[in-house]
């Protein structure tokens, strides 16, 4: 194919030519800067010309393929889409490596000229969305996936370009919507970092940022949460990029190509330091089990990932007809063939999942009715609302420990929200109780449940009986100093199942004097999900 590629001088379009080259394609890499581009294509061994996208196209003309490797597309202006519209005027398949949210969804209001016109419009042809949706499909296979977790974990020694810079250092601080627990979650790029295990062991931070995946994996995938994390491999540049977000959350100034340029020198005064090894997460949690792919790219041939997927679509004799994302326009098999002559290992693992409370409980637990087993079955994060009615104990004493753990005051009816969130320890359940919130972790020990908030953590003995749920606390201990029996709250709390609805009937007393603290009960159901198409502003 006679293929046009702009910033095919770039850190990723310049790979991308290499590529093509090498599988036979006609390629011509486009800049403004004639020279530059001359210089670029002799040393990859193609032609080069001048155009500019703001500019004259009619060099689009005699290439059968446009590709966008430039970028940030996040950037580009009152018209973004005028080349794509241009190659579909002359006739010509346009693909993009876009990582920005907006831009690769708005391309699908061209789908109905695209297919009018014959040709294959794609956005976000890179790493994402088109190389992790495939890996989601070929994990998922049948299932509908619970979780898709995503993570790209560069080497410090892979080059930076200014533009992917700009568009990580544009989001730092900033909002940013996540669908976590069928919810649109509201959070900040760069935060909530997360541990990452890549081939061979090697592990990796990951912080969260927005990629076209979190807007539009929920719906076509139909998953219960989507999570996307880029990390950084040296701490001072992950911690230093935390601190400029904690900046701008206060403070947001914008982002302007000399504040890029200044981090580009510091990030520059880095790079002996590190390795130049690089890989991608794609994890798929579904009702049993985790299911993972990796890779490891070795040697500095991390950087030829984002180019992988178009590579991989312009092996094809014919490319889809219309306009939309890259998702799922590749299979994982086809990525893994274009990677075949890369410095690049790939893995898959499979393993079970085990919520804590199956696992304290083990045969006991299925026995309890399913209203029962469903709250306790989270595989990423799950949602419950409902009302409950609250006596507080009346004693000086009662009074103080209420006010010291935020119990909420007694009433007859409160709206209450419980949301259970799976942690590498167990989980954590954040309860709302009107205005007032309460926060503790749950996870499985040697000596069965344990349930944790501020210094204190006390085992719980779980038990089943007649299709309850109870949960009497038998020892604790205030951080690492164990508690004596009269020092410890009594729990009388059950789950049970009246009129098919999951119910609850909490009452804790008062260490010392028994007397009692709190009694709440009342019911829970499973919170109604948001609209999995995502809010159109912030």
């Amino acid at each position: 194919m006679k293929i046009l590629v702009l910033g095919g001088c770039g850190v990723f379009g310049a790979r991308l030519v290499k590529l093509l080259i090498v599988d036979g394609h006609e390629v011509c890499i486009a800049g403004r800067n004639l020279e530059e581009a001359r210089s670029c294509a002799k040393e990859l061994g193609c032609r080069a010309i001048r155009m500019d996208r703001a500019g004259n196209l009619d060099a689009l003309v005699g290439h059968e393929v446009v590709v966008d490797a430039a970028g940030p597309f996040h950037a580009y202006g009152d018209d973004p889409y005028r080349l794509a519209r241009a190659a579909i005027a002359a006739g010509i398949h346009y693909l993009d490596l876009s990582d920005n949210a907006d831009f690769c969804e708005g391309i699908s209001a061209f789908d109905a000229e695209a297919r009018d016109a014959g040709v294959c419009v794609l956005s976000g042809l890179s790493s994402v969305p088109a190389l992790s949706s495939a890996a989601v499909r070929a994990l998922s296979g049948e299932d509908v996936p619970a979780v898709i977790d995503t993570a790209i974990l560069p080497g410090n020694r892979a080059p930076r370009g200014l533009s992917v810079m700009q568009s990580i250092l544009c989001q730092a601080g900033r909002p940013m919507l996540v669908w976590n627990g069928n919810r649109w979650d509201r959070t900040f790029g760069w935060s909530k970092p997360a541990r990452y295990t890549l081939p061979g062991g090697l592990v990796r931070q990951g912080w969260q940022i927005e990629v076209p995946d979190q807007r539009l994996f929920p719906t076509h995938f139909g998953a219960e949460t989507v999570l996307f994390r880029a990390g950084l491999e040296l701490a001072p540049m992950r911690y230093g990029l935390a601190l400029f977000a904690g900046v701008r959350r206060v403070v947001p100034f914008p982002v302007t190509r000399p504040v890029v340029r200044v981090f580009k020198v510091l990030a520059d005064l880095l790079a002996p330091f590190g390795s130049g090894r690089g890989g991608m997460s794609v994890a798929v949690t579904t009702r049993h089990e985790r299911r993972n792919w990796s890779l490891l790219a070795e040697d500095g041939d991390g950087p030829f990932i984002p180019a992988v997927a178009a590579r991989a679509l312009l092996r094809r004799a014919n490319l889809p007809v219309g306009a939309g994302p890259a998702i799922e326009v590749i299979t994982l098999e086809e990525a893994e063939a274009a990677m075949a002559d890369l410095r690049v290992v790939t893995e898959r693992s499979v393993a079970p999942i085990s919520p804590a409370f199956p696992r304290v409980l083990g045969e006991a637990f299925h026995a309890l009715p399913d209203a029962i087993k469903e709250t306790h079955l989270t595989r990423g994060t799950s949602r419950w609302v409902g009302r409950f009615e609250v006596e507080r104990g009346i004693g000086a004493w009662s009074r103080l420990l209420c006010a010291i753990f935020r119990f909420p005051p007694g009433s007859p009816g409160i709206e209450v929200a419980v949301t259970k969130a799976v942690t590498s320890r167990g989980e954590t359940w954040l309860r709302r109780f009107g205005r007032n919130t309460f926060r503790s972790n749950l996870s499985a020990g040697p000596e069965g449940m344990r349930e944790s908030f501020g210094p204190f953590t006390f085992a719980i003995g779980l038990k089943v009986q007649e299709g309850e749920l109870h949960y009497p606390v038998t020892s604790g201990r205030m951080g690492p100093i164990p508690l004596p029996h009269w020092m410890l709250p009594a729990s009388v709390a059950r789950e049970f199942v009246a009129d098919g609805r999951f119910h609850f009937d909490v009452a804790i007393l008062a260490p010392m004097t028994k007397g009692l603290l709190v009694r709440y009960r009342g019911f829970l159901s499973a919170e109604r999900p948001d609209d999995p198409k995502r809010p159109e502003s912030h």
